[in-house]
């Protein structure tokens, strides 16, 4: 395990989840919680990753509400204790002087604020005195993104940008300035991040490690499970409908149609590859304001087992969805500066197991997931080559 600092820049910085990572991170740090959540604090992995007080926070984003004020907002909401707010106040004023304005589509030429940005995580590293910086995108979601000329080559791109074009969707924007930056990037979203073909020539020209996308929190973490049970003891499955309420500034996002439809396309990654076949499977997506950072999934599934005999399972997840989140990107920011400490590059698909749509990857059955991640992780057979 590595004693140097690490940075964990993170873009949306002043979002709920960001605001969730900090919280947390301070109040363990103070003594005030334990590790629950965090899949890098289980034997035969915390031994590798850096320690949870060696991380540094920073970030970007356009918004300007104090982190201590987002904490309160949360801990009213019930996300965070309040009563560890008093704890971590100073903390929270301390990460607050590390961010730095992200970037508003049109405000500037592209290219210049990818210069801009990766300059703010280059200034991080060398003022905080870091060995190494973790960029993770926990921004708004994205909609889909058609895949341009500009976006086939590095060399179309920084033409692109010379010229004063803004070809890139804010994700991959920040993926750009991380890698310029000499950071790695993942992204936790389902929007493009690095996932175009100048990007990933980018990383590699940098020689940097990236990976995503959309972490894998609640109905599709349970998806992961059972749909494997039904393959395993040979039910057919015949249609697995979702129905999913969420608020918060999630919920808000994905009001949006084309923005829910990126996600909509995230969730029902995988099912196929689980099962063997095509499922119908529809998806469905509600914003409700009430909510607020909770949400709730409902699954209807329909088999057959023997002789054709129908039946039908149904459960319910309910979650908080900064909760359930922040704990995988600090899992994730370890587990990324481990890559960083190896020398690895371009997309790591062991990092899978916490992805609704993994990159490099196409297994989604969750305890499979895990063995690769933990035999990465001891550098054994699953680890990924430079």
């Amino acid at each position: 395990m590595s004693n140097d600092r690490t940075g964990l820049w993170l873009v949306g910085a002043r979002g709920s989840v960001a605001t969730t990572v900090a919280t947390g991170l301070a109040v363990i740090a103070a003594g005030g919680s334990g590790p629950d959540g965090l899949v890098t604090e289980q034997a035969g992995l915390r031994e590798h990753v850096t320690g949870l007080d060696r991380i540094v926070l920073g970030g970007h984003d356009v918004a300007e509400v104090p982190l201590a004020k987002r904490a309160a907002a949360l801990a009213d909401a019930g996300v965070v204790p309040g009563a560890a707010l008093p704890l971590v106040h100073d903390e929270l004023e301390r990460v607050d002087t590390r961010l730095r304005p992200g970037y508003a589509p049109g405000a500037e030429p592209q290219g210049d604020a990818v210069r801009r940005l990766a300059a703010d995580i280059t200034d991080f590293r060398r003022v905080e005195g870091l060995a190494r910086v973790v960029v993770v995108n926990v921004s708004s979601t994205e909609p889909p993104v058609e895949v341009e000329p500009t976006h086939l080559s590095l060399a179309a791109l920084e033409s692109a940008w010379d010229a004063g074009g803004s070809p890139l969707p804010s994700s991959a924007v920040y993926a750009a300035a991380a890698f310029i930056a000499g950071a790695a990037f993942v992204d936790f979203t389902p929007s493009t991040g690095a996932r175009l073909p100048a990007l990933a020539e980018l990383a590699e020209r940098h020689g940097l490690p990236w990976g995503g996308s959309d972490g894998k929190t609640g109905e599709t973490l349970v998806k992961t499970v059972l749909a494997p049970m039904f393959a395993a003891r040979s039910l057919r499955v015949r249609s697995w409908a979702g129905a999913n309420l969420l608020g918060g500034g999630d919920g808000a996002t994905l009001a949006d149609p084309e923005a829910r439809e990126s996600k909509s396309r995230s969730k029902a990654k995988g099912l196929e590859a689980m099962l063997g076949y095509p499922v119908e499977g529809p998806v469905h997506i509600d914003n409700i304001t009430d909510l607020g950072d909770w949400k709730t999934a409902w699954d209807h599934v329909t088999f057959s087992g023997f002789l054709g005999t129908r039946m039908s399972l149904q459960f319910t997840w309910q979650g908080c969805d900064s909760a359930l989140a922040a704990p995988l990107v600090i899992d994730l920011a370890r587990l990324a500066d481990l890559a960083l400490r190896r020398g690895l590059v371009g997309p790591v698909p062991e990092w899978g197991f916490f992805f609704k749509d993994p990159v490099g990857s196409d297994e989604h059955r969750l305890f499979e997931q895990l063995e690769t991640l933990r035999g990465w992780v001891a550098g054994g057979e699953g680890a990924a080559a430079s």
